[in-house]
């Protein structure tokens, strides 16, 4: 009994002192760092930080409209403008003077003013913009400012001693809308072909909603270990975000809210 009793408060005496000195796997807590009328910038883990602006639609007021910062080794990689060259100035200055980063590169994910309404702001900057082919295409179309440099299929860039990877896997909200990935820390930034948990629809007039759920589904096979996912609009999370994308388009309901080509 006494050997039982000595083997058994070892036992607890290693597991409190293990769980005592391990970290939490999922111990980072998300914290607002900077917030203006404008612009909110939210870091969501070590090295990635969600940037918010506002886009002024007549029916909703101001609709929350996000992108992503990622960094390492004093660059920084971003992924869709503000919504305006105001908002993009701020972003700019921040990532300059509060990350202390050199942005290497912009990459809208889509032609929407939601993803390149503030290029000229980086522009102006001589810092260079990449995009899709056919985001270009649609941009020059609309009369709107056109990201510098294209890429068919998949881009990889450096960022510090790190890789994004932006790339297309077809057809959804648009037909150019690409997803961002940062693997280092699976964080991606899935843009507006990913919905918040609860989303609508959302606008559909340049949508390929019969294609939406099988491209979702593609990233999802490309990327089982991705941990948080940031969407065009609203509330980040998890993975279950593209499982909620997939079956919103996957039914028959079309209960959309029409934003003026936004979420």
């Amino acid at each position: 009994m006494k050997i039982f009793f000595k083997v058994f408060l070892t036992l607890i005496v290693s597991i409190t002192i293990f769980n005592c000195s391990s970290p939490k796997k999922y111990g980072f807590k998300s914290k607002k760092i900077y917030k203006s009328e404008d612009l909110i910038i939210t870091q969501i883990s070590e090295n990635t930080f969600e940037h918010t602006s506002f886009k002024q639609t007549n029916d909703f007021g101001y609709v929350p409209c996000n992108g992503l910062i990622v960094r390492n080794s004093n660059e920084a990689i971003i992924f869709d403008t503000p919504t305006n060259d105001q908002s993009a100035e701020k972003l700019i200055k921040w990532v300059n003077e509060s990350l202390h980063c050199k942005i290497n590169a912009i990459i809208p994910t889509h032609f929407h003013d939601d993803c390149l309404g503030g290029l000229k702001a980086f522009h102006n900057q001589n810092i260079p913009s990449y995009a899709y082919f056919r985001t270009i295409e649609l941009a020059k179309e609309d009369g709107l400012e056109v990201p510098k440099n294209s890429f068919i299929d998949s881009l990889i860039l450096k960022v510090g001693n790190e890789t994004i990877v932006a790339k297309s896997f077809g057809e959804g909200h648009t037909k150019d809308n690409v997803i961002g990935y940062f693997s280092s820390e699976n964080v991606m930034f899935g843009g507006c072909l990913i919905k918040e948990i609860g989303a609508s629809k959302g606008y559909l007039g340049d949508a390929n909603v019969a294609e939406w759920s099988g491209t979702v589904e593609k990233i999802k096979k490309q990327y089982p270990n991705v941990q948080i996912v940031v969407p065009g609009h609203g509330k980040y999370g998890n993975k279950k975000l593209l499982d909620y994308t997939i079956g919103l388009f996957n039914t028959q309901a079309f209960g959309s809210q029409m934003f003026n080509k936004n979420p």
